[in-house]
């Protein structure tokens, strides 16, 4: 029975993403000159998509004959269905979001009500289709083999998706970002989305390619991952049990917290509306807050009252809140962090880079107890056989069964970023651009929020993995004072700083081939500046998609490589160092570049606002280099940490076995 209510749950959700399509699709689209102009963004992210997944297919098919031959062939064809299913939950999503935007631009001409409604449903399309695709591929996939080992190829699948889809779309929405202001607002002193920029158009798709595709598969890849760890968990613990039922309650229960989790977040989404208040921020929250309460309700039901296993997934509902609230504290306009970076950028860029990096270094703190505070609680609460580990794994299911609701937030940025652009470009009333703008500073701190959101469920989730790979290679314990945990330890730390470094310096080689276009098209297109002259959009999208593709893949390989060194060289102790290094390291320096940057970003916008001398100040200059900054910061290293973390786990627990068999021990 639970196995059908996962199914049907799943189905509810698509069903629930192609009603929310039709929906935003009928609504106008605006005049001929809004339809150019997202078409045009339209297209630049299709033939993004479509060159990422044409990079990867070679590399995924080598992956599948590797899995197949050496460890199981229905491993193997769970790994394809898991990188199909990803990438498709990224596609529907971003090809609503990118037919979305000018509807809500045209929306705004109503009012603010009329606008958000259309965004947030347009963003709710990925949050649907990601849960539903991520219901549907674990629990068939269960119900056809009814073998875990074969869903650990599911979650790899989605983890390389993951991993690909988060660095290839960070680099290029944010080489297409710095690339269009270094050039359009410091060197021309032109706004954000004027027509008259070559990268203009780039820096569109890039949010879509970048916050929606990239978004929905590292946390497509968070929510499965975590449901498929703890049914590993839950399956070491039912082979000791005698009861028949108890076992499979423990290995099924995830997959009814996760349908729980589905329709929660499909009910939620219908409680968002900005009323007469005018919060923009309140609104959404109530989603969020309706979402949770449809969600403890139906976990108090699924566990039958059983207060052991129901308070664990308290404590993730919990998380999710907490770490929400936290976030937006970092990095909204309308708390101290953000107003003190922008009070620092009086005094000149460095100053405002300083106080960034300070708030970016502060903001760990709450974020790293808040986890740890659950994982004490939950571990704590252990009353059954189960033991606290499995508990932990619960709290990670429940937190991440809110996929829903907090990805409808998070595409909802983008959405409202591009309207804002398209507005500007077609030249609506400004009283349109009002209402998008609002909307869009509002995007920003959503966006933040759902970084947060995604890299606690990270840390959370790689904790699930790490025991359930501990349990695989028949680990109690990992001593430090061996040489070879040493070795792994150092290495795992070191990976979130090395990975960090390619990706920045893979975003700044790419934003220095569109500055260059850039002001090569403005040098040479007569009467571009005036507006005379037609820019060459499509140049700089191709510039952006190439650059992307081509960099993604030494740190693709560094991620899934790593593990698999140590682990033959040094053995299963060693990858174990490597794991903890890994999950402690990265969780810490997400947050510190997401939270930092998002915080240059809001510091700006707030300076803008009129605040500090407003738009062309010395203050506004200065906060424009730290909001450059802090781009490659939040949208890609950053970001990009919570696939590397994940990946690193899922690739140990894929050739576990391998590795406990086949490892030289070299120390």
């Amino acid at each position: 029975m639970v196995l059908e209510i996962a199914v049907i749950a799943g189905v509810i959700s698509l069903l629930c993403a192609g009603f929310l399509t039709w929906w935003v699709l009928q609504k106008p689209a605006g005049n001929r000159k809004m339809q150019e102009i997202a078409s045009a963004i339209q297209e630049g992210a299709q033939a993004y998509l479509y060159r990422q997944y044409k990079t990867l297919a070679l590399f995924v098919l080598v992956l599948f004959g590797l899995i197949g031959f050496f460890l199981n062939w229905n491993m193997a064809l769970a790994f394809l269905a898991g990188v199909i299913a990803s990438a498709l939950a990224g596609y529907i999503g971003m090809m609503v979001s990118v037919r979305a935007n000018v509807r809500t631009a045209q929306a705004a001409s109503k009012g603010l009500g009329e606008a958000m409604d259309v965004a947030v449903k347009g963003g709710s399309v990925t949050g649907m289709a990601l849960v539903g695709l991520g219901l549907l591929g674990v629990t068939g996939l269960y119900w056809i083999y009814h073998d875990l080992s074969v869903l650990i190829g599911f979650g790899f699948g989605a983890s390389l998706i993951s991993l690909f889809a988060r660095v290839g779309g960070g680099i290029f929405t944010k080489a297409a970002d710095v690339g269009a202001d270094l050039v359009g607002k410091i060197e021309k002193g032109i706004p954000e989305d004027d027509p008259r920029n070559p990268a203009v158009i780039a820096d569109n798709v890039g949010d879509n390619v970048g916050d929606c595709a990239g978004m929905a598969a590292d946390l497509f890849e968070s929510y499965v991952v975590t449901i498929i760890a703890a049914m590993l968990l839950g399956g070491t613990i039912a082979l000791a049990q005698s009861s028949t039922a108890l076992a499979s309650m423990y290995v099924e229960l995830p997959l009814l917290i996760g349908a729980v989790g589905a329709i929660s977040s499909a009910l939620g989404v219908w409680f968002i509306s900005v009323g007469k208040s005018k919060n923009i921020m309140h609104a959404l929250y109530k989603g969020v807050l309706a979402s949770a309460a449809f969600a403890l309700i139906g976990f108090w039901i699924v566990t039958g009252g059983n207060w052991a296993l129901f308070m664990p997934l308290v404590i993730g509902v919990a998380v999710t809140l907490l770490i929400g609230v936290i976030t937006e504290f970092y990095t909204s306009k309308d708390y101290r962090p953000v107003r003190e970076i922008a009070n620092a950028a009086k005094t000149g860029a460095g100053t405002n880079l300083i106080s960034g990096l300070a708030v970016g270094l502060e903001s760990t703190a709450i974020p790293a107890l808040i986890i740890v505070s659950a994982i004490f609680a939950s571990y704590s609460l252990a009353g059954y056989p189960a033991g606290g580990i499995y508990n932990i794994a619960l709290a990670a299911t429940a937190m991440l069964s809110l996929t829903g609701i907090i990805i409808t937030l998070d595409a909802y940025g983008p959405i409202t970023d591009n309207a804002g652009g398209i507005a500007e470009m077609s030249g609506l009333p400004s009283g349109v651009r009002f209402v998008t703008d609002a909307l869009d500073s509002v995007g920003n701190t959503t966006k933040a929020t759902t970084k947060g959101f995604a890299i606690a469920g990270a840390a959370l989730g790689a904790l699930a993995l790490f025991s359930a790979f501990a349990e695989a290679t028949h680990l109690t314990s990992i001593n430090l004072l061996n040489p070879a945990v040493v070795i792994g330890l150092f290495i795992g730390a070191l990976l979130p700083f090395l990975f960090s470094s390619f990706l920045m310096k893979a975003v700044g080689r790419a934003a220095f081939q569109i500055v260059e276009e850039v002001r090569r098209q403005f040098k040479e297109i007569k009467g571009l500046m005036s507006g005379k002259g037609k820019p060459d959009y499509a140049r700089a999208v191709d510039i952006a998609t190439s650059s992307a593709l081509r960099e993604l893949m030494i740190p693709g390989a560094i991620a899934v490589l790593t593990p698999l060194a140590v682990g033959f060289l040094f053995g299963p102790q060693a990858l174990g160092g490597l794991l903890a290094g890994v999950i402690a390291s990265g969780f810490l320096m997400a947050i510190f570049m997401s939270t930092s940057g998002g915080a240059w970003d809001n510091a700006k916008k707030y300076i803008e606002d009129g605040n500090f001398g407003g738009k062309g100040s010395d203050a506004h200059k200065a906060a424009v280099v730290g909001d450059t900054v802090g781009d490659p910061f939040k949208d890609t290293a950053g970001p990009s940490l919570n696939a590397l973390i994940k990946v690193v786990n899922t690739v140990s627990l894929v050739f576990a076995s391998a590795i406990l068999a086949n490892s030289l021990m070299l120390i």
